[in-house]
């Protein structure tokens, strides 16, 4: 797999690394993970994507060895970052696939830059995750009060809540090392604007097709949450994979590139902008 290295500075304030694969000139695909991970969490999915596309995947602010500054952590912080990289990468538009909380950037972008965004791809993520037991149950008995260094137990809670089907070991130690590197102050900055974010009553000015892809053992998202997101944003769609869980593009990486790439295929006909 020819991935290509680099690291950006951003007009945001942060330098972020990304990986990049296919060809400049094709239709643009950016992957955005979740509070967490890094650009390694689409690991699994890059060679299966064609080359035809121009895949961009950047590890966010806080995370991965990205810049961590001391706040800024907002859903509309993240979202600032991904225009600002756009813009430095020159994509005037891109399709956009937000992995578990990434969607909720993902989103955002999608509402308040809606000429940037050609498609939107939701994967596995939340309609709001205030009301989440699980995610509150986090908050409010562990990601408040982190300190560094993380603990493991933590994010072994973390990564056990997200797969129901068999990854590989070395991804999943991968993973977990991504995870634990992530500084306390980002993992609780990131979390508290998770909790806070307000865009679900704007997903109706959402106008670009969108796909809600979501695993049937999700242990984390119940079906009606997924129910609510297709019913709140026009034309949306509902894939279910029904044996994945929380983070099916780790567990079914060929299907969700299959998707993804049909998605891009979509919004690319004519009279889609």
């Amino acid at each position: 797999m020819n991935l290509r290295t680099r690291q950006v500075d951003l007009p945001t304030g942060v330098t972020v690394p990304y990986v990049e694969r296919g060809s400049p000139g094709g239709p643009h695909l950016l992957l955005l993970h979740a509070v967490g991970d890094s650009w390694h969490s689409f690991e699994r999915v890059l060679p299966h994507l064609p080359e035809t596309l121009h895949v961009v995947v950047p590890s966010q602010r806080g995370h991965g060895g990205a810049t961590a500054p001391t706040s800024g952590y907002a859903t509309e912080d993240f979202a600032a970052d991904v225009v600002a990289l756009m813009d430095v990468l020159d994509l005037p538009s891109a399709v956009l696939a937000g992995g578990s909380s990434g969607g909720l950037v993902a989103r955002r972008v999608a509402i308040e830059h809606p000429d940037r965004v050609r498609g939107l791809a939701l994967l596995g993520s939340p309609a709001a995750l205030t009301g989440n037991p699980t995610v509150e149950a986090w908050w409010e008995g562990t990601v408040r009060t982190l300190t560094d260094p993380v603990p493991e137990e933590f994010v072994d809670d973390v990564l056990d809540a997200c797969v129901a089907l068999p990854v590989p070991d070395d991804f999943l130690a991968t993973m977990r090392r991504e995870s634990l590197r992530v500084p306390a102050h980002v993992w609780a900055g990131t979390f508290r604007g998770l909790l806070d974010d307000d865009t679900f009553d704007r997903l109706g000015g959402i106008g670009c097709p969108t796909r809600v892809v979501w695993g049937g053992a999700d242990a984390l998202l119940p079906r009606r949450d997924q129910d609510r997101l297709v019913a709140a944003i026009p034309g949306a769609t509902l894939t279910v994979y029904a044996e994945a869980g929380h983070v099916l593009y780790w567990e079914e990486p060929r299907r969700t590139a299959r998707d993804l790439a049909d998605l891009v295929a979509v919004a690319g006909r004519p009279g889609r902008g």
